[in-house]
């Protein structure tokens, strides 16, 4: 079968199957229909090419089998090619031919597949994202977004994977997950785009976060997670019981891996250690890296949280609160509408008592030179999350409601220690 032949009737198949006319429900005379333009068919209009006397042969062979209809330039028979137009009356035919399955019956399998699916045990993102993608197909709507009719077997793949993410309860990288549940270290990498839309969308504690973040919920980690801490403090290795390091002395700070955090225990320094460090008063978490690195607070314990923080970060959060619940804890991110986002998430999830620090109306006017006009993108968000406080009495909103007049934002690192 020539190129020429194959590549047009998939084009005029492919828009048949995204009218209503392959499933019978349209209301108005639609015509299906591929223009010859240089876009859709380059080699036509190619002077240097034959290719021009191929297609025209190609074109009306197809139109004598009564698969289309030829529409010639000014009605000039033999002379220019302006489209081609599917006779719907004979689209089995053209299936048969071309050896493909029509999307109907494609889909109906893929609707029975899912129907099997469902009748096992299922977790709730799964269980959410089957109902959905059977209620699209029911209604004619496409799916293509995660899945294609066209490969089942990828279908249970990618569901497959939401399941054992979500039920996973063993700390492990991504290529070793991968491997454990598909026996090829880069098969769950292929689906990251997918599974992070699938959980944006049926999970809403993770729906700002990325791909390989929501992983790390789930403690299935792309590489070592590790968690940055400075300031004051002394840290305690091996279970409490072995080295000390004092966080004073390390004007960067330290990062230890997500493992070696269950082993740590935290201290301030003691009275009868006078000059050897400075008590934790004050327990501060700083949402982007360069800002951590460059950030200085006396008496305080400084902890990167790198946007959306996870697990590991969570826990480490926790151990800190249960041993300094009378610390003040601080969050100190970008004031727009994502670094406020964050702020309620860490709220929500560790169920620490965190107030915004430096996140207010008084750096909006210090630093306005840096700020940054806000997008429709962020004023619809903004709005959003307007609703979602409201009645929850929340000093920041006077901070909201002034981005909202103002029109602005500012990213955290235009913000300078206090002099």
């Amino acid at each position: 079968m020539a190129q020429y032949e194959r590549r047009i009737l998939n084009r005029l198949l492919d828009s048949y199957e995204n009218s209503r006319l392959s499933r019978g429900t349209n209301k108005v005379a639609v015509r299906i229909a591929c223009p010859f333009t240089k876009k859709t068919v380059p080699e036509y209009f190619d002077e240097s090419s034959l290719a021009y006397e191929e297609i025209h042969a190609a074109m009306e062979d197809l139109e004598r089998r009564g698969f289309l209809r030829i529409v010639w330039k000014g009605g000039q028979e033999g002379h220019i090619i302006t489209s081609v137009c599917l006779r719907e009356d004979h689209a089995d035919q053209v299936y048969a031919w071309l050896g493909r399955k029509p999307r109907a019956e494609g889909e109906r399998e893929l609707l029975e597949q899912l129907e099997e699916m469902e009748q096992n045990d299922t977790t709730p993102v799964v269980s959410a994202f089957l109902g959905w993608l059977k209620a699209r197909i029911r209604e004619g709507k496409t799916v293509k977004e995660f899945v294609d009719w066209n490969q089942r077997e990828d279908a249970e793949k990618l569901i497959k994977a939401v399941a054992a993410i979500e039920t996973n309860r063993e700390s492990c990288y991504m290529r070793e997950f991968s491997i454990r549940h598909f026996r090829d270290s880069k098969v769950l990498e292929g689906m990251l785009g997918r599974i992070g839309g699938i959980f944006r969308r049926f999970l809403p504690d993770v729906s700002q976060m990325d791909a390989k973040g929501i992983l790390a919920e789930y403690s299935i980690y792309d590489t070592p997670d590790y968690v940055y801490l400075k300031g004051s403090g002394h840290l305690l290795l091996g279970n409490g019981q072995g080295t000390k390091i004092r966080l004073e002395d390390l004007k960067q700070g330290i990062g230890l891996c997500g493992e070696d955090l269950k082993f740590l225990r935290l201290e301030e320094s003691r009275a009868e250690e006078p000059g050897k460090g400075e008590p934790i008063r004050t327990v501060l978490t700083i949402e982007n890296q360069t800002t951590f690195f460059r950030w200085e607070e006396k008496n305080t314990l400084m902890i990167y949280l790198g946007g959306y923080h996870n697990s590991v970060r969570r826990n480490l959060l926790q151990k800190v609160y249960r041993q300094f619940p009378d610390a003040d804890y601080r969050h100190f991110g970008d004031i727009d509408v994502g670094g406020f986002e964050i702020y309620e998430d860490l709220l929500r999830k560790t169920g620490i008592p965190f107030s915004v620090y430096r996140m207010g109306r008084n750096e909006l006017e210090q630093y306005r030179n840096y700020t940054k006009p806000l997008t429709d993108h962020d004023r619809k968000r903004l709005d959003v999350l307007l609703e979602k406080i409201r009645g929850k009495e929340r000093a920041y909103e006077e901070t909201l409601r002034y981005m909202k007049e103002e029109g602005v934002k500012l990213e955290q690192e235009s913000i300078r220690e206090k002099e």
